[in-house]
């Protein structure tokens, strides 16, 4: 078969055509693709603190106030303060404990008697709060002496509020409601209340 110089040329146009349309079509093919989205790996977030271990055996000491009442409209207050020991045990999400308080007090009732001191043997429990606190209600015996009344013993109700400053110190208040029905056999009802602030090193 016989080729003319017109095949020739018509076939070189088409085979140089084809070439060209190849490459384009691969790369028309290539810039379709979208590239692929970078994977961005977040950071695990810090795990939450453990919170304090309220564990263990603490004391202290407190101050505060008193306001003390009695049978026939007597009052007086004034200041009190003293000594704590006690032992907490940690549940995790609550605490339960016992304590001993002895405060010491020099408050006068309008003259009929002293308010010389006050003794607790007291349980508490309470929720663990934001990580290092304590809010816990508390209850128990009490005994009080007064001059002229002599000693007697009572009830006390109440509640207050620890904060945990260093992994052995902490520090808090507490308000009490204590009850003393017939002092000492003398017919007269004496009530008090008290608030304190409380510091106690843990060991």
């Amino acid at each position: 078969m016989k080729y003319g110089t017109f095949d020739i040329l018509r076939g070189g146009v088409a085979a140089a055509a084809l070439g060209i349309l190849v490459p384009a079509g691969a790369l028309a093919a290539g810039l379709d693709e979208t590239p692929a989205e970078p994977v961005v790996t977040s950071p695990a977030p810090p795990a939450a603190p453990a919170g304090v271990d309220w564990t263990g055996f603490y004391g202290g000491a407190q101050l505060g106030f008193a306001d003390v009442e009695a049978d026939g409209g007597l009052d007086g207050d004034g200041a009190i303060g003293g000594l704590t020991l006690g032992y907490d045990y940690d549940f995790g999400g609550y605490v339960v404990g016992g304590a001993l308080d002895y405060d010491f007090a020099d408050i006068d009732v309008d003259g009929a008697a002293t308010l010389e001191s006050v003794a607790r043997v007291k349980v508490r429990a309470g929720a663990k709060v934001a990580g290092s606190g304590l809010l816990y209600a508390t209850g128990g015996g009490a005994q009080a002496d007064a001059d002229a009344l002599g000693t007697d013993t009572g009830y006390f109700l109440g509640g207050g509020y620890e904060q945990m400053v260093t992994d052995t110190f902490s520090v808090g208040a507490e308000a009490l409601w204590h009850e003393f029905d017939d002092f000492d056999d003398t017919g007269v009802d004496v009530n008090a209340t008290t608030i304190q602030l409380r510091g106690t090193f843990r060991f």
